[in-house]
């Protein structure tokens, strides 16, 4: 083997990798996103998947790879969002005036969501697969239970 793919053998399994993967991403999104003037469809975030997407992609690394060493980020999103809260009270009649619109938004975002799910199950092919499996047994199995008398044995 030569030395980069030994050198690469042994980044690849260091946590530091992969979060300091995801700041530089993220980094680069933001770049772009502000080169573009901060245009909605150049959003920082979505740059940084896609171009980790690209990353895990040419190197052949599984996302638990990826995600043992990006962790922290996701641990620290908890606190992130928590932080959320603050603002939001501060500006809580701006909020208000701002409800219907918001509302309007994420009913909007939230039926993209699920039509661009179908699409791509139906683009995929499973969509096929999971009719086939239902077509043949309708009904769902009972959840499993410790006891045999328990509600969840019974059929529905």
């Amino acid at each position: 083997m030569s030395d980069p793919v030994l050198i690469w053998s042994y980044l690849a399994q260091e946590p530091l990798l992969w979060l300091t993967a995801t700041l530089v991403a993220y980094l680069a999104g933001d770049a772009l996103s502000r080169r573009l003037g901060r245009a909605s469809w150049a959003n920082p975030v979505l740059i940084a998947v896609i171009l980790l997407a690209v990353l895990l992609g040419l190197t052949g690394t599984d996302y638990a790879t990826y995600f043992d060493g990006a962790q922290f980020v996701h641990f620290m999103l908890g606190p992130a969002t928590v932080a959320l809260a603050l603002p939001l009270y501060d500006n809580l009649p701006r909020v208000r005036r701002a409800a219907w619109p918001m509302l309007a938004g994420l009913l909007a975002g939230s039926g993209v969501a699920v039509v661009s799910a179908l699409l791509i199950a139906r683009a995929s092919g499973s969509r096929g697969r999971c009719w086939r499996r239902w077509h043949r047994n309708p009904r769902p199995r009972p959840w499993p239970s410790a006891s045999p008398n328990s509600w969840a044995a019974s059929p529905p």
